[in-house]
């Protein structure tokens, strides 16, 4: 995959079909993309140059454009991006592997980050954790960007595999776009150590928090606590900020931004997120501790709301997903006449496990050890695979839909 639609010649594309820009045609690379720009668009060199939009990954909806103001200068878009990089550790001292989508928001801006810096970039053409390990070891990387369902299939290789491969060239592994389990991250702490470290953001505002390895040895289950221009409270529905411990919903206020983001002609959808100026919401849900470091409960669109409870999906996802028979799992709500809602859980066995009965027995079992009677899901089904987008991210409507499809089903045959 070429990353410019142009030749350059210190561009040089490898034979795995990867480009690798190197640091030293950063200048000439600047150079043709200010060419190109003029030949093609007709801008004059001092024109504005516009603004880029990013699509939001449209897991619980219509994915949504959030369009950014960017400096009018090509020179003043690369002191930006460069500054950004910095502050998140892409200092641009080796290569660069790009292992997700570059429509995703967080794979192309920390790309662009480090390449902005002269970092070479390296983009793998599809996800597979074996090849990860070896473009790694054969390519000297040193800073990529990983997501917690690429995290669970390394973490199945062969420890004999994953250790095998020399990844003492990395030095920063970003990680965020999806909840991460806790199990699986004290085991990604304790294959690659200092260098993982997680965020929180959203294609809205950027990024909001950052954590450390140590930090969150400290303080399990944590995303960090607030970067930069931003910072972060729960509130109650009526706007309150909440004690340290308390569920609410997270706001976050930018210092100097009245309005960090908007949506693409939807200013209701805007207004919406807004709980006046510098202070909004993307939906999420979690609390503060004392110390001021965020944990994430869920999104308010995953809410399940059964005889008047909260009751939060990720905690029994992170229930099932710690059994040995499980490779991934969704959990959603159903409408209840009497309930309101009921919860509903939809499996993917690990290869090799029979989905059958049997199973269902065992994760039932499972479910009642760990979770009390509220939580625990109405139904189990099991499916050959389950709908992740290529970040990451469960499509949890299209799971939902297909059950809410398939109980139609069943009750014209009743």
């Amino acid at each position: 995959m070429e990353l410019f639609p142009f030749r350059d010649p210190d561009a040089v594309v490898l034979t795995d079909g990867t480009t690798d820009v190197r640091a030293g045609a950063l200048p000439g690379v600047l150079a043709t993309f200010r060419a190109t720009c003029t030949d093609a668009l007709g801008l004059r060199p001092g024109d504005a140059a516009g603004a880029t939009m990013i699509y939001t990954s449209g897991t619980s909806g219509r994915p949504k454009g959030v369009p950014r103001a960017r400096p009018d200068r090509l020179d003043a878009l690369v002191a930006s991006y460069r500054a950004a990089g910095a502050a998140f550790g892409f200092d641009g001292r080796g290569p660069h592997l790009v292992t997700g989508p570059l429509y995703h928001a967080a794979p192309a801006l920390f790309a662009l980050y480090d390449l902005f810096q002269g970092a070479p970039m390296h983009i793998m053409p599809r996800w597979d954790e074996a090849r990860f390990l070896a473009w790694v070891e054969a390519h000297r990387i040193a800073h990529t960007h990983l997501v917690p369902t690429m995290f669970v299939r390394l973490l199945r290789l062969p420890a004999e595999v994953r250790h095998a491969c020399d990844l003492s060239s990395l030095t920063l592994v970003m990680h965020g776009a999806a909840p991460i389990t806790p199990e699986t991250k004290a085991a990604v702490l304790d294959w690659l150590g200092d260098r993982v470290v997680e965020y929180w953001g959203a294609t809205e505002g950027g990024i909001y928090t950052l954590c450390s390895a140590d930090a969150w040895r400290t303080r399990p289950g944590t995303v960090g606590r607030a970067i930069g221009s931003y910072s972060v409270v729960a509130e109650d529905d009526a706007g309150h900020t909440l004690p340290p411990g308390e569920i609410g919903t997270l706001v976050c206020r930018h210092a100097t931004l009245a309005e960090p983001f908007r949506y693409h002609r939807d200013p209701d959808k805007t207004a919406g997120c807004y709980r006046g100026p510098h202070r909004f919401t993307v939906g999420d849900l979690g609390h503060l501790d004392a110390d001021g470091y965020v944990y994430l409960s869920e999104r308010r669109t995953n809410l399940i709301l059964s005889g008047g409870v909260n009751i939060y999906p990720a905690e029994i996802e992170r229930v099932l997903l710690a059994h040995p028979d499980v490779a991934d799992a969704c959990v959603y709500g159903l409408p209840d006449p009497e309930w309101g809602e009921t919860v509903h859980a939809a499996v993917q066995p690990r290869d090799g496990v029979a989905a059958d009965e049997a199973l269902r027995a065992r994760l039932e079992a499972h479910l009642r050890a760990g979770l009390a009677g509220p939580k625990r899901p109405r139904s189990v089904e099991l499916h050959d695979s389950l709908p992740r987008t290529e970040a990451g991210k469960m499509r949890v409507r299209d799971v939902r839909a297909a059950a809410l499809a398939a109980r139609v089903r069943g009750n014209k045959r009743g």
